[in-house]
């Protein structure tokens, strides 16, 4: 190990020592355990330093310690190396700027990829929901934060980016080459289904949302329906305030919408604003594995509050907030700050939303043994097939002369 390395370690060491020591001295005593698994850092720098078989790159290692000390708290936080950050800060402010539209969380080390955003080079290859990217641009994804996939796939519209896909239940690693496009926002899909019922897909809680949902909602009134199917299969981006003024259109009550809190920002409770509401006929929300972030706020809004019954499958579990924490030596922490919490009280982030009417996913045992055809969800940019079991569930669920009772006799209830 070269000099100004060791001394590197060495000053490291000391700080940490004297971290721990006035930190007990000074009353600290009831964190005892924080400060023991600080020492233990010590000891393995120190280990490094004597043991290890080469002369390591300790700047190399200290990134690798920081990308794993972010990506232990959540799937959402993540430490910018220098350079990472540079390209992060040109990739906001280039709007020109293209991706390839894959929807991604960290799952067991890996990007997984949540849903593709319609009309983007991912849906155009082929790379889907479900997929598990092993590798982008000849790295591998183990342990890569979401910020650093995204860095990788975005670039230069006309370019191209290989990603390696592992699609289970086929362990054999696929190829692809996606050409980077500038992706526009989804737009809703409509149509109308039988019994007077409105169909609404939301692929994303992108600005403005909330307006056009609203546009849709009356033009739906407009045309004599008085039932909603709102589809938020695959939908796990976009903004917030944005799910949350959409649950104002639902509400006809001053109830909770959410709640945000953490340890460094002001708790800060949305609630309902019967002003606001167009809607007040009965509703059937559609959730998924798929489902993740300001959808789970929207449809625990609703579940919560009694004003619709949710569909599906088990959600994501990512409805948080972060904040861009810039660091003395160029790089930057994206740390999530708070949580959204359903009207129960209960976190979303790690935890998800469990459906009050479950259907099985397609590929699950239960699907697999069930003598009827299961459908997959639908194409991201396309309207449901005639045999999607989630949308017939929603159709059964919104029949005012099936109670939950009868349905969770013949099978059909949570």
């Amino acid at each position: 190990m070269g000099r100004k390395a060791r001394f590197t370690v060495f000053s490291l060491s000391l700080a940490i020592l004297l971290y721990v020591t006035f930190g007990h001295v000074l009353g600290q005593g009831d964190q005892d355990t924080r400060y023991r698994s600080l020492t233990v850092y010590s000891e393995v720098l120190n280990q490094i330093q004597q043991n290890y078989v080469d002369d390591p790159n300790l700047h190399l290692v200290t990134i690798g310690a920081l990308h794993g000390l972010l990506q232990s708290l959540d799937p959402e936080s993540s430490y910018l190396s220098a350079k990472e950050y540079d390209e992060w800060k040109t990739e906001s402010q280039d709007r020109a700027k293209g991706g390839t539209g894959l929807v991604l969380s960290r799952i067991l080390g890996y990007m997984s990829v949540i849903s593709d955003l319609p009309g983007s080079p991912a849906l155009a290859a082929n790379v889907r929901e479900g997929d598990i990217l092993e590798g982008i641009a000849g790295f591998t994804t183990q342990d890569m934060s979401i910020q650093q996939a995204q860095l990788l796939l975005d670039g230069a519209p006309g370019s191209q980016v290989k990603v390696s896909v592992i699609r289970p239940p086929n362990p054999k690693v696929q190829q692809f080459e996606l050409t980077r496009a500038i992706v526009p926002h989804p737009p809703l899909l409509t149509t109308r289904l039988a019994g007077e019922i409105g169909y609404l897909r939301v692929a994303a809680f992108e600005k403005g949302s909330a307006r056009q949902i609203r546009a849709q909602l009356l033009q739906f009134k407009h045309d004599g329906l008085n039932k909603l199917i709102l589809d938020l299969r695959g939908c796990a981006s976009g903004d917030p305030q944005e799910a949350i003024d959409t649950a104002q259109l639902f509400l006809s009550s001053p109830g909770t919408i959410a709640t945000l809190r953490g340890q460094t920002i002001s708790t800060d409770t949305f609630s309902g604003d019967p002003r606001k509401v167009v809607w007040t006929a009965p509703v059937a929300v559609l959730i998924s594995e798929s489902t993740g972030g300001p959808a789970e706020i929207f449809a625990a809004a609703m579940a919560d509050n009694h004003r619709g019954e949710t569909v599906g499958q088990h959600t994501l579990g990512l409805a948080s907030e972060q904040k861009l924490i810039p660091l003395a030596d160029g790089s930057a922490l994206l740390l999530t700050v708070g949580i959204y919490y359903t009207p129960a009280n209960k976190p979303i982030l790690n935890h998800g939303l469990a459906p009050m009417a479950q259907v099985p996913p397609p590929n699950s045992q239960a699907a697999l043994l069930n003598l009827q055809e299961v459908a997959p969800d639908p194409v991201p940019g396309q309207l449901p097939g005639p045999t999607d079991p989630v949308v017939q569930k929603a159709v059964q669920v919104l029949q005012p002369t099936t109670s939950a009772s009868t349905r969770q006799a013949a099978g059909q209830g949570s």
